[in-house]
């Protein structure tokens, strides 16, 4: 699915009286607050949906597969996000 899928389903959802270009706006400023959120390090929680999050992974040695070469790399920030109990639930339901 791409964004431009996710635009056409909100259209969908709600009905006459909105544009498509709303919904790609209002599509865009949820998926901005969420970045916005996550780069000021918080994290959300959506009920029913599942919790975005930032974690800090560890520094680490990593081998160059070209050289063989050690490379070190170090720590960082990394977007997660962990599905609620529902929306597993609902995803296993549904999967063939």
């Amino acid at each position: 699915m791409t964004k431009a899928d996710l635009v056409e389903q909100v259209y969908e959802a709600i009905g006459p009286g909105v544009t498509k270009k709303d919904c790609g706006a209002v599509v865009d400023a949820f998926l901005n607050a969420v970045k916005l959120a996550l780069a000021n390090g918080e994290h959300i929680e959506i009920r029913g949906f599942g919790t975005f999050k930032v974690r800090q992974r560890r520094p680490r040695i990593a081998r160059n597969p070209r050289t063989g070469d050690t490379v070190e790399v170090p720590s960082r920030a990394v977007p997660v996000f962990k599905p609620s109990r529902l929306f597993k639930a609902e995803v296993d339901e549904h999967t063939i």
